[in-house]
Order: structure tokens, then C-alpha cells, then sequence
């Protein structure tokens, strides 16, 4: 028996010790912070605390001063005592409500700006691990518990374990064996209440995980309802949901009879207790004839303490789920960006703008590389192509030079500067990029352009969008630039869009201009215009470009053809169109033939 007993007593130690680490943690951060305002919070709460236990204590007086000895000199002062006590009890019950909904509202604050600060912070790689939706649903429902955790404690403490003790102290003076049966209902309460936090801590997490499932998928289709509505998914989508919402609702059920179950042994327990008090006293007050006067105050006392008794029975559920959503939270803040600057991490100086890959390997799962050793420079102030079948390491090229990710092998440098002895944000003040998928915020389109370089003037906005050929559609706007943007910028097509994307580019102004696919999804009208706005971009600026599409390449100063990780053929159009047989000139090809059976055949071929 004893060696089955072990690991639950174990792991309640261990628990135990997460619980109080987490206290000392969330105290430890906040308290401080809000000191002077927690002393006023405290102070209301030990003015409430006191005038319960004095309206107690006054029952005595007002009983056998008032109704059994008529005494005329106590009939004014004895109501007016009491009415200051209830006013004193409003206003402290006032100011403290207000206070701690400052303080609640300033630490979710607080947080919130935090926990933004340090996801911005975060290395692409955790948001290609973590579904966006799912994160954004999880921290909203979490970001409470902190101040879930410090208000409990503080009101508890405070208002609820003052009050007891205060009101204990009453009923001890009016008379200690009264109060010793009546003191007897709390050691099984406690017993209980501390099995069942422990069942409520893993269920908590558990409902937390399915409510941001449930909203996150919500969020999806929000986001994808055009493909969801062309594909007839909506039932498919339903049937998906409504089986998260359903275990969401059975372990919310299930919450609630844990929190809830307290309640009826509670009551029952009073009810034994203060029943045995009231038929005690009773029996002594008919038998000996002891005073009614301290009967009343000491029963006034005993239903008074029975509700803060209450509360506090409850503290350990309701903390038990405040620190799960507490400690959920310091899961995000405690993760540390994998790709961190160096320490003594110099600021990255750019005098020419060459980049060169010096046998780089990497891969983003192990024993899967993507790229190996690969070696190339890209001239400063040229133009470098990449093109290759899907899945060759093209993007990642383009990946690795905003240091998304860190190479496992090998060096990649920008005017001889190892970029890993630089700091990031130096090195994307550098860089322009233009993505296959133009991303729009939400705001006005002049703020999605000046979101390249927040400190551009109106006048250097507009003449980015001039040089991008976007000022044409701009200008039919309802609101021209100021024209707010629907989610994604939907009201836009993709050719506007990535025309906006282009002049969020040129107003940053940067010597590096990264491009991958940036037309590749576009009509050919919108191709001719944003190849248009392109070469405007790519002037005077080292470019490195990742296209599919062989014309919108054509003019770059050299080519570099990929193919599972590896440069296998490099030069420019007109050297690699001329080699027999060679890798590009099937490209192209393919390009020039683009329907049938024979370009089917071909494209089977390239990718061999």
C-alpha cells in the first residue's frame, strides 16, 4: 500500500512546489509595481473586515442594552453607530472594487503589451510549430489569470480572513465552548477542498485547449470562407466543430461539478455546525438563563462568519484555475528565441550591398537537409535569379538572408560581415522583401506602404506607390490612400495588392531587395505592371529574385539554377539558353509550350 501511495504523494509535492513558485513568481513581478495601491485596497478591505465584526459585537448591546433593559440613553447612539458602520462598509466596499479593477485592468494591460513585445521577439520557426489561430485564442483566454491570481489573494487575505478572524474574535469573547463546536466544521471542509483542486488543475488546462481550438478554428474559416464556400465545406467544417464544442462543453461541465461540488458539503457542514450552536445556546439560555443578548451576538457573529468561510473554501478552486491560466501564459514569455543576437553584436554596415553564400547546409527538420553546401555571390548592385523545381531551397535561400532561421553549416556574409555577428535588426533595416503572398495590415493603404518605413512623409508614401504603378487603382479608391483595408486587404485584387507590397519596398529605401515569386500568382495584365513597378525597385539595388516564370527574369545579370540544394548550372539568359541539354533551356521550353501532353512530359523530365 505504502508504494502506491508514493508517486501521488510525489507528484502533490511537486505541484505544491509549482504552485509556490508560481505565487513568489507572479508577487515577485507585480507586487511592487502596485504596492501604494494594494496598501489603499487593504486598508478599504480592513475597514470592511472590521465593521462586519463590529455590527456583530454590537448585537449584544442592542438586544439586552435596548430591548431587555430599555435602557433610553443607548436608543440614539446605538443606531447611529450601526448606520456609520454600514456607511463606512459602502464606501470601503466602493473604493476597493474600483482600485483592484485598476490595478486588474493595468496588469492585463501590462501583459497584453508583453506578451506582443515578446511574440514580435520570437524566431519565425515557433509560429511554423504553433497555428497563429490557436496562439491568439490561447493568450486571450489566458492573460487574466495574473490578475486573477493577485486579486484572489489580496481580497482573500484582505477582506475574507480578516473578516473570519475578526468575527472568530467576537464569538471566542462571547463564549469560547460555542465556539469551539462550531470550529469543528472546518478541518473536513479543508480536507476536501484541497482533493479537489487537484482534479480541477488538469481539467482547467484541459477546457483552456479546447476553447482555443474551438475559437481558432472559428477564426479560420472566417479567414478562408471563400475557399470554404467554393468547396462546399461548410458541412465537413461543421461536423469538425461541433465535435471540439462538444468535448468543450463536457469538460466546462465537468469544471463545474468539480467547483460546485464544494458546495454541498460546505453547507452541510455549516448547517450541522450552526444548528448545534443555536440548540446549545438555546438549551443554556432556557435552562441557566444566560443572557439573550450574547446568544444573539454571538449567532449574528457565527451566520456572519459563515460567508467569508465560504469564500475562502473556495479559494484554492478558484486559484487552482487562475494559476493555470497564469502559468500558461509564462510558457509564451519563457520561450527564448532561437535566432538571438550574439553577445556584443555589432550594427551590420552595408557600403556595397554583396551577398555571398559560402557552403551553407541546412535543413529545417534533422537528417532532411535542404540545402547543402551551397556556394554563390551575388554581386552588389546586380541582379541574381534563382529559379529551380519546388521544394530546391530557393525560398529558403531567401529565408536564410533575413536570418529567419541560422545555417547549420557554412557562412553566409554582406559585404564580408558574417550576418550571425550582426544584430537582426540591423541587418532588416538593410533589406526589402517582397513576398509571393503580399500580406495588407489593418489601417489605411498609406499606412500598409509607410509600414516599410514608418518614418516616410506622405509625399515619399505617394511617390512609392507612383514608382510600385499602384497610384492608378489608389486613386479610385472611395478614400484614396486613406482608404481602410479589409482583413488581408480582400477588397483589393492580388495585382493590387502586390503592387502595394512593391511600394512598401521602395519606401523603405533599403540596398538589398529580396523578391520571391512575387508575380507568380498574377494575371498577365498585373504581370506587366508589377514587372513594371519592379524594375523601377530593382535599380541601383542588389537583388536576389526567385521566379518561376523565365520573362520576368530574362534581363537579370546572372542565373543560378537550383536543384536539391545545389547551384547546378549558372550564367546569364542568353549563355543558358545556348547550352544543349542544360537544365534552364528545358525551363524554358516547357514555358514556351505551356499545354499538352508534351509539356506535361517535359515538366516530368525538368524535375528528374
Amino acid at each position: 500500500m505504502v508504494k502506491k501511495k508514493r508517486p501521488s504523494l510525489l507528484a502533490s509535492r511537486e505541484e505544491r512546489g509549482l504552485v509556490v513558485r508560481l505565487l513568489k513568481r507572479v508577487f515577485s513581478e507585480n507586487g511592487r509595481e502596485y504596492l501604494g495601491q494594494y496598501g489603499l485596497a487593504i486598508a478599504c478591505l480592513v475597514v470592511i473586515s472590521a465593521t462586519t465584526a463590529f455590527l456583530a459585537w454590537i448585537m449584544r448591546d442592542v438586544i439586552d442594552q435596548i430591548f431587555v433593559a430599555q435602557n433610553r440613553a443607548v436608543l440614539y447612539s446605538l443606531p447611529v453607530a450601526i448606520f456609520l458602520a454600514f456607511f463606512l462598509r459602502g464606501m470601503a466596499s466602493y473604493w476597493q472594487g474600483v482600485i483592484l479593477s485598476r490595478i486588474g485592468n493595468n496588469i492585463v494591460a501590462r501583459y497584453q503589451r508583453r506578451l506582443f513585445h515578446h511574440l514580435t521577439e520570437l524566431s519565425v520557426d515557433f509560429y511554423t510549430e504553433n497555428r497563429s489561430a490557436h496562439l491568439a485564442a490561447r493568450i486571450n483566454q489566458n492573460v487574466s489569470g495574473i490578475r486573477d491570481t493577485l486579486n484572489l489573494t489580496v481580497t482573500s487575505l484582505a477582506r475574507d480572513l480578516l473578516s473570519l478572524v475578526f468575527l472568530v474574535g467576537v464569538m471566542i469573547w462571547q463564549d469560547p465552548v460555542l465556539s469551539a463546536i462550531a470550529l469543528l466544521a472546518g478541518p473536513p471542509v479543508g480536507w476536501m477542498i484541497s482533493s479537489l483542486s487537484r482534479k480541477l488543475r488538469a481539467a482547467t488546462r484541459q477546457a483552456i485547449d479546447l476553447n482555443a481550438r474551438v475559437l481558432a478554428s472559428m477564426q479560420e474559416v472566417a479567414q478562408g470562407i471563400t475557399v470554404v464556400k467554393a468547396f462546399t465545406m461548410e458541412e465537413v467544417l461543421r461536423q469538425r466543430i461541433e465535435g471540439l464544442i462538444v468535448a468543450a462543453e463536457q469538460r466546462s461541465n465537468r469544471i463545474a461539478r468539480i467547483t460546485e461540488r464544494s458546495g454541498p458539503v460546505t453547507e452541510t457542514v455549516a448547517g450541522l455546525a450552526i444548528g448545534a450552536v443555536i440548540g446549545y445556546s438555546g438549551y443554556r439560555a432556557i435552562a441557566y438563563g444566560y443572557s439573550p443578548g450574547g446568544m444573539f451576538a454571538f449567532i449574528t457573529a457565527l451566520l456572519l462568519a459563515y460567508d467569508p468561510a465560504r469564500r475562502l473554501a473556495k479559494l484554492q478552486v478558484q486559484l487552482e484555475r487562475a494559476l493555470v491560466n497564469a502559468q500558461m501564459i509564462y510558457e509564451v514569455l519563457d520561450l527564448t528565441p532561437r535566432q538571438a543576437d550574439p553577445p556584443g553584436a555589432a550594427e551590420l554596415a552595408v557600403l556595397r550591398g554583396e551577398i555571398a553564400f559560402d557552403a551553407v547546409e541546412f535543413g529545417y527538420h534533422p537528417g532532411e537537409p535542404v540545402l547543402k553546401g551551397l556556394s554563390f555571390v551575388a554581386p552588389a548592385g546586380r541582379t541574381t535569379a534563382l529559379i529551380g523545381a519546388s521544394g530546391g531551397g530557393k525560398s529558403t535561400v531567401i529565408a536564410l538572408i533575413q536570418r529567419f532561421y541560422d545555417v547549420h553549416g557554412g557562412r553566409i556574409l554582406v559585404d564580408g560581415q558574417d550576418i550571425r555577428s550582426v544584430t537582426k535588426a540591423s541587418l532588416r533595416r538593410h533589406i526589402a522583401y517582397v513576398s509571393q503572398q503580399p500580406y495588407m495590415f489593418e489601417g489605411t493603404i498609406r499606412d500598409n506602404i509607410r509600414f516599410g518605413r514608418p518614418e516616410a512623409s506622405d509625399a515619399e508614401v505617394e511617390a512609392a506607390a507612383r514608382m510600385a504603378q499602384a497610384l492608378e487603382f489608389i486613386e479610385q479608391q472611395p478614400q484614396g490612400f486613406d482608404t481602410p483595408l479589409g482583413e488581408n486587404g480582400m477588397t483589393l485584387s492580388g495585382g493590387q495588392r502586390q503592387r502595394l507590397s512593391i511600394a512598401r519596398a521602395l519606401v523603405r529605401n533599403a540596398p538589398i531587395l529580396l523578391l520571391d515569386e512575387a508575380t507568380s500568382a498574377l494575371d498577365t495584365r498585373s504581370e506587366v505592371l508589377v514587372q513594371q513597378a519592379l524594375d523601377e525597385a530593382m535599380k541601383d539595388r542588389t537583388v536576389i529574385v526567385v521566379a518561376h516564370r523565365l520573362s520576368t527574369i530574362v534581363n537579370a545579370d546572372q542565373i543560378l539554377v537550383v536543384d536539391g540544394g545545389e547551384i547546378v548550372e549558372q550564367g546569364t539568359h542568353a549563355d543558358l539558353i545556348g547550352r544543349a541539354e542544360s537544365v534552364y533551356s528545358r525551363f524554358h521550353s516547357l514555358q514556351s509550350r505551356p499545354t499538352g501532353a508534351a509539356a506535361m512530359a517535359l515538366a516530368a523530365e525538368v524535375v528528374k
